[in-house]
């Protein structure tokens, strides 16, 4: 049964080979000893109501567990309703450079793309 529940939970969100590749990086710096996971969440605030997080974190005991390839991604409950279907991509061109989430849940979001509403 366990199993069953971690495969749904694996397409809960997609990354994209050049997000975890930056995300490889950064863990370099800001994780170097690979104990904390990437927090994906969503809290309250920003111009549309909404605004995601993401930062190394601890696991806490009731937080998703998600694994690509080497990076552990850890979603709490709460977020896990504003996150499913998420593509968490890395933007390095001329039109700014960044994390960007492509989120099929919003109806609207900001100019920044930092904050949505459902």
């Amino acid at each position: 049964m366990k199993l069953q529940v971690e495969k749904s939970m694996e397409s809960l969100i997609e990354i994209t080979d050049k997000a975890i590749q930056q995300i490889q990086h950064i863990a370099k710096t800001d994780n170097p000893d690979g104990k904390k996971g990437l927090r994906l969440a969503v809290t309250g605030g920003g111009c549309s109501g909404l605004s995601y997080k993401i930062e190394f974190s601890d696991q806490k005991e009731k937080d998703n567990v998600l694994t690509f390839g080497e990076v552990k991604v850890l979603i709490d409950p709460k977020s896990v309703i504003y996150l499913k279907g998420i593509v968490l991509d890395f933007k390095d061109g001329l039109n700014g450079k960044g994390f960007s989430f492509d989120n099929p849940n919003a109806k609207n979001t900001c100019g920044c793309g930092e904050s949505f509403s459902i």
